[in-house]
């Protein structure tokens, strides 16, 4: 995630947490509505997470994302949105590439009404392209980056609500996912803001402890709730349960670990949060249908390493 400059009334900046170098995984603890300072794509030392909504507008040439696993490309004119939690990394760019990059809280996303099979791709770890691009498209992304950095609060409100009903076009008017995948339906209505706000509280908690050893009543417990409704409206509105959600957190960790370091198998399942080596092995077979040592030697004779 690129520096961002802070809105009004708020000074917090993203985490970079000292860590081991061997472990390049970065998570940002930000949550803000804010906007990329730099227009000049670059490729990324390492995947990183962050709790938003990521918007791509590419204004000229080609990116690639090693995303979730697969490598992705987006051209220009194009524009893709996808959920920060999900590991990514720029790993590769045509010079000279040029994009606009917004990042939306989970919150402005979770609360949009009728959108439940996109919001639920979206947290499943869909890379959305908007199949519709306009002609104006190009100049209200710029426009809406320039605000967000103005730092104008009552400016990015209006941001807040033109972007809102950007997505709501793209979600009826085409989209795709780029690893062309399908996802189940789940949903929360326009009058669920409090259900909203406790969702968005428990994805937090989970990117932000997933590899401690949590549990759902945890999770739920740091929402205020009950855990049976807790278990019910987070799975209503993210499309998979809480324990899916902590072992699919834990998995993509994984992942970045296996491709970016030279840790042992065994080390990066502790590393990654399972309690067990075996354990590890049966959850990333059987998302993956692979072995873990097959996917780090395949994915690092594609190129998908560290720079």
């Amino acid at each position: 995630m690129e520096h961002v400059k802070p809105l009004p009334g708020d000074e917090s900046v993203p985490v970079h947490p000292d860590h081991d170098p061997r472990h390049p995984l970065v998570v940002f603890g930000d949550h803000r509505f804010c906007a990329g300072e730099t227009l000049v794509v670059h490729r990324m030392a390492g995947p990183h997470m962050h709790s938003q909504i990521e918007l791509n507008f590419v204004l000229s040439g080609t990116m690639t994302y090693w995303f979730d696993g697969r490598e992705l490309t987006v051209d220009e004119g194009r524009l893709c949105l996808f959920w920060g939690m999900i590991p990514h990394q720029v790993i590769d760019r045509q010079e000279g590439t040029r994009f606009v990059c917004l990042y939306v809280p989970m919150s402005v996303f979770l609360g949009l009404a009728n959108l439940s099979r996109f919001r639920d791709a979206v947290f499943r770890g869909a890379m959305i392209e908007a199949l519709e691009i306009r002609s104006y498209d190009r100049d209200i992304f710029m426009r809406w980056r320039e605000e967000l950095l103005a730092g104008d609060a009552d400016l990015t409100e209006i941001v807040r609500n033109e972007l809102t009903a950007r997505v709501l076009r793209v979600e009826r008017e085409g989209w795709r996912d780029l690893r062309e995948e399908g996802s189940a339906i789940a949903s929360l209505t326009a009058n669920d803001s409090e259900r909203a706000e406790h969702v968005e509280r428990m994805l937090r908690f989970i990117a932000e402890h997933a590899l401690d050893p949590i549990s759902a009543d945890d999770v739920g417990r740091d929402a205020g709730l009950h855990p049976n409704y807790a278990m019910s409206i987070f799975k209503r509105a993210v499309g998979h349960t809480i324990n899916q959600a902590i072992v699919r957190h834990r998995l993509d960790t994984a992942q970045s670990l296996l491709i970016s370091t030279d840790l042992s198998v065994t080390d990066i399942a502790f590393e990654s949060g399972f309690g067990s080596a075996s354990r590890f092995y049966e959850a990333f077979a059987d998302r993956f249908r692979e072995k873990p040592i097959s996917f780090r030697r395949r994915m690092r004779a594609k190129g998908v390493v560290q720079a």
